[in-house]
């Protein structure tokens, strides 16, 4: 796992969010990622304290752990108000405590068009 990943992301409002993340060493081998816990973020601003993030997500239980293999989602109502560009980030802390950002970016929610799924 090099430098960070700068990924941008376009999504509707509303939506249901699920992001499948495999770690992989640089032979393209898994890692295994028993004991870690991934971070999942968006803020409004890049300097938001994580107490007014508009998502926080901690995963610590993942699909594969010695496969490499974890989950990402977050429901439809959490997603409901977002509307515009905010920052997210993927962030990983490995049992021995080492913290490492993988992938940042902005992710862009447009405004959808059917409202009536409640």
């Amino acid at each position: 796992m090099g430098a960070v990943k700068i990924v941008n992301l376009k999504a509707e409002r509303g939506d249901s969010l699920t992001r499948s993340i495999t770690f992989k060493d640089s032979d393209g081998d898994p890692i295994n990622i028993t004991g870690w816990t991934i971070y999942f973020t968006i803020k409004e601003k890049e300097d938001d304290s994580d107490d007014v993030a508009k998502i926080k997500k901690d995963i610590t239980a993942h699909l594969n752990a010695p496969g490499g293999e974890t989950k990402v989602s977050v429901l439809a109502s959490v997603l409901n108000e977002l509307v515009g560009k905010y920052y997210y980030d993927y962030q990983f802390k490995k049992a021995g405590g080492e913290i490492k950002t993988i992938i940042k970016g902005t992710y862009t929610f447009g405004k959808d068009i059917t409202r009536r799924v409640t």
